[in-house]
């Protein structure tokens, strides 16, 4: 490459009927000048292009690494999403399997209440059965029972108004009979059945 230090160190030979010398020189001159200038301007410029193709090579660097981190992000975005929505389907599968099992234990419940409630009826049946059994063999063995005791059969005619009288005042109103102090030895204390 010809620099500016080519051409002033340049020499011609001389001829008999050749250039003028100071002419040549001057334009040497000129033409040195001027390419100094165009050497020093190629020199920045070749700096500067240098250092944008080294910014240029940095930037496509950073290109790919920030490609690749979006990708990167991007990835991962997919993958909390896929899982957000795989743990929302787990949470509802979940919930719904709660509810079930809730509503399963809840009619369960209720079943065994029902039992217990067709339990306890059959029991309070059973009792009142067995009340009114009891009752009514007292009663029968009330009715059984000598006149001596009572002085009276129990079937005493309702009062005079001609209403029947209640079972709760037939019981009051016998309960009430003064009874006259009677021998002990007349009368011991006995178990009375049907029999008699």
């Amino acid at each position: 490459m010809l620099t500016a230090q080519d051409i002033k160190n340049k020499t011609f030979d001389k001829a008999v009927r050749g250039y003028n010398s100071d002419q040549v020189d001057d334009f040497l001159d000129v033409m040195m000048a001027g390419f100094e200038e165009l050497n020093t301007l190629n020199a920045d410029l070749s700096a500067k292009l240098e250092s944008a193709t080294s910014k240029l090579e940095e930037y496509k660097a950073q290109e790919s690494s920030v490609i690749t981190t979006l990708e990167s992000a991007r990835a991962l975005m997919n993958d909390i999403s896929a899982s957000a929505e795989k743990r929302a389907d787990i949470i509802v599968k979940n919930a719904e399997l709660d509810a079930d099992q809730m509503i399963k234990n809840a009619r369960e419940n209720v079943e065994k209440l029902r039992e217990e409630e067709k339990l306890l009826e059959q029991r309070v049946a059973s009792l009142k059965h067995r009340l009114r059994n009891i009752l009514q063999a007292e009663l029968d063995r009330f009715d059984s029972m000598d006149q001596d005791v009572f002085g009276a059969t129990l079937d005493i005619p309702a009062a005079a108004s001609g209403t029947a009288e209640s079972p709760q005042a037939q019981f009051e109103r016998l309960t009430k009979v003064d009874m006259e102090p009677v021998d002990d030895d007349k009368f011991k204390t006995r178990v009375i059945g049907k029999e008699e």
